[in-house]
Formats: structure tokens, C-alpha cells, sequence
């Protein structure tokens, strides 16, 4: 019996210490990714954006050269290059992971299934500078819709209102209870 005892303490010994060592490489790793950020340039350099780890937008440099265009063309160049410095992101993300835990863990493997979501490679670029963003798009309707989504639905059923009536008996204080009903 006590050898019995004695192996399922050095059992949960070793568990605990194989958890705490997953733990610290986790931190690593964590630690690694939100120190990320990617750099990147326009092709013809107007436009230079800096973004960290999240993809937020971190910094923004305009050239000279970007006064010189619609800010519809300037604000579709921006919005190229924010995709392309956040489509670099899982690859960065997938390093630190290698680098850390490894890339054998589940966890591991949906972090960067979600990074590789949320940032995908961006649009192939036109190389012959035709704009790609064409403005705000109108959105026309006809008379015809514009009655009908006037027009009350009577299939349509939503809360009820309370008729001044109803709060009669709702003197209560709730401090004992929950306020949702």
C-alpha cells in the first residue's frame, strides 16, 4: 500500500509540474504575440501603416504624395495596406507559437485558426492604379417599398407595452430578488 501511495504522489507531482511548465510557456507565448506589431507600406510608399498584434491600427504615416489624391482613392489605399500589414499577422502569431509551445496543441492550433479568420491575405492589387473603391454607394428605393415598409405588419409581434394599470402591484424593491422577470 504505501507504494501504491507513494507513486500516485509522484504522479500528481509530475502532472503539476508538467502543468506549470505548459502554463509559463503559455505566458511565453502570449507574451510574444502581443508584443507583435507589422509594418507596411503602400507600393508607391504614400501611405505607411503600423499595426499591433489585435490588427488595430496603431500608427498612420501619409507622404506628400498622398495630398495629391481623392480621399476616396487615399482612404481605399489605407484601408489596402491596413489588410495587407494584418494579413502578416498569423504568421507571426504561428512563430511565437512554435517558438513557445509548439505547434502540436490544440489551443495553439485554434488561436491561429482564428487569427488566420479574422486577418485573411487581402485582394491582389491592381497594378494599373484603377481605383478600386468607387465611393458611397446610392441606395435607391421605389415608392412602392417605401409604402410597404410604412405600413404596420400585422404578422409583426413584438413586446407588449404595459398599460398604467399594470403597475398597481410594482411597488417592490427588489433588494432580496432579481430585477428580470
Amino acid at each position: 500500500m504505501p507504494d501504491d501511495l507513494s507513486a500516485a504522489e509522484r504522479m500528481v507531482r509530475e502532472w503539476q509540474q508538467r502543468a506549470t511548465e505548459k502554463a509559463e510557456k503559455f505566458g511565453q507565448m502570449q507574451a510574444a504575440i502581443q508584443s507583435i506589431t507589422v509594418t507596411e507600406s503602400s507600393q508607391d510608399g504614400a501611405v505607411q501603416v503600423t499595426v499591433g498584434s489585435n490588427g488595430i491600427l496603431q500608427d498612420l504615416q501619409l507622404s506628400d504624395s498622398a495630398a495629391n489624391r481623392s480621399m476616396s482613392a487615399l482612404a481605399s489605399e489605407i484601408m489596402r495596406t491596413v489588410q495587407k500589414a494584418q494579413a502578416k499577422l498569423p504568421e507571426l502569431m504561428q512563430e511565437a507559437a512554435a517558438s513557445t509551445v509548439g505547434l502540436e496543441d490544440s489551443a495553439v492550433q485554434h488561436v491561429l485558426g482564428k487569427a488566420r479568420e479574422a486577418f485573411p491575405q487581402p485582394p491582389e492589387e491592381q497594378d494599373d492604379g484603377a481605383q478600386r473603391y468607387s465611393g458611397p454607394q446610392e441606395i435607391g428605393f421605389d415608392e412602392q417599398e417605401d409604402v410597404e415598409q410604412s405600413a404596420p405588419d400585422a404578422r409583426r409581434s413584438g413586446p407588449q407595452r404595459r398599460r398604467p394599470d399594470d403597475f398597481d402591484d410594482d411597488d417592490e424593491d427588489f433588494s432580496d430578488q432579481s430585477f428580470l422577470r
